[in-house]
């Protein structure tokens, strides 16, 4: 019979930093005096960006934490500190258990784990890594071994990667690097968010009059996934605007709506997906184009472009002409390497398959099309 759990839920990074407070520091303590450590929740988990419920804890949640040592005592003493855990850890936090049972039933996820009490060492989520390699295999890149990110990088890592990275919580850093990582890869460097920017209105320019004339041949049904497609958009659009990395799609509303314009924006978006007919389709698009165009012009990267929406060329349909705004960015480039490539961004703006983009950094952008000039485009 599987563990009871608590009554109570207790999100995941607060039961992370008393798992370190009151178990894990201790024994370090008493153990190994002299080995320098860091010690924080980051990486995979709903909990790292602040979404875990309830629900959360039917599998590989509870009390979990990271722990860093230098390359040379994690060969010396990792395997003795994970012994050391299992051995001596309590046997649950505020009630929820420290031991992870793992559910080989599940076939696609052999080794997903899900709490409960057990008597003798427990098999706890207190990872013992390297810092370099852990971060390398989080990003594709060697952060700690580069002075600077390239542009390649940057556009090679998925939003979703650096969240992991630069979200959570670091509740000690005695090896003196995590924090300044995380500081590092807070956001993107300014040259390569306005290429982003102007990648994503590129986008919206791609697909915005097709809402109409999906519509116009009796495809509503097609009108509709479009103007989904452009709201998804939309969204990422005001996360880069806001300078906020774009969790994968599971949380992606989530953290749109801590965001200020989200009040304001979320009524168009809500009726643009609710709509029935184009009619309502495109006054709801047009009012969310509009809203999120004058906060672009607020950005102050760019001079302001008029953000009315207006008719697409000849054609009776209401569209923002989100390439104004695009090319308005684009003129803001002035890195070379970045004014030589299309409007196609970084891995995440041209892909979102999930195994995909779960190779990060290099390996995944090994396939990318963006570094050769190319001629695209579909006929209207």
């Amino acid at each position: 019979m599987p563990t009871p759990l608590p009554a109570a839920f207790v999100p995941g990074l607060e039961l992370s930093r008393i798992l370190y407070e009151e178990a894990v520091r201790p024994l370090l303590a008493e153990a190994y005096p002299t080995v320098r450590y860091t010690a924080a929740r980051i990486g995979s988990g709903s909990e790292v960006l602040g979404f875990d419920t309830a629900r959360s804890a039917d599998h590989e949640w509870g009390p979990r934490l990271n722990l860093f040592l230098s390359d040379e005592d994690v060969a010396e003493h990792g395997e003795r500190i994970h012994r050391l855990l299992a051995e001596r850890l309590p046997k649950e936090v505020r009630g929820w258990p420290t031991h992870f049972r793992r559910r080989d039933e599940y076939a696609l996820d052999p080794v997903s784990g899900h709490m409960e009490l057990v008597d003798g060492p427990v098999d706890h989520r207190v990872s013992v890594d390297g810092l370099q390699p852990w971060l390398a295999a989080q990003l594709g890149v060697d952060v700690l071994a580069t002075a600077e990110l390239t542009v390649h990088d940057w556009l090679s890592i998925p939003q979703q990667r650096l969240v992991e990275v630069t979200w959570g919580a670091v509740f000690h850093d005695g090896l003196g690097t995590l924090d300044a990582v995380r500081r590092r890869l807070a956001w993107y460097p300014d040259q390569v968010w306005r290429h982003l920017l102007a990648c994503q209105w590129q986008r919206l320019s791609q697909e915005e009059a097709f809402v109409g004339r999906c519509a116009e041949v009796g495809d509503e049904l097609g009108s509709a996934v479009v103007a989904a497609r452009l709201v998804r958009d939309l969204m990422r659009l005001c996360l880069l605007l806001s300078r906020t990395y774009a969790p994968y799609s599971k949380w992606l509303g989530s953290a749109f709506a801590r965001l200020p314009v989200a009040a304001d924006l979320t009524p168009s978006l809500r009726g643009a997906l609710a709509a029935t007919e184009y009619a309502d389709r495109e006054r709801h698009l047009c009012d969310a184009y509009e809203k999120v165009a004058t906060l672009q012009n607020a950005s102050g990267l760019t001079d302001p472009v008029e953000p009315t929406c207006r008719r697409y060329h000849s054609r009776p349909f209401l569209v923002l002409h989100a390439e104004r705004f695009a090319q308005a960015l684009s003129r803001t480039v002035t890195d070379p390497e970045l004014r030589s490539r299309p409007l196609i961004g970084g891995v995440d703006q041209w892909a979102d398959s999930t195994d995909f983009l779960g190779l990060v950094g290099r390996q995944a952008a090994g396939s990318r099309p963006f570094d050769r000039p190319v001629q695209a485009g579909f006929a209207p």
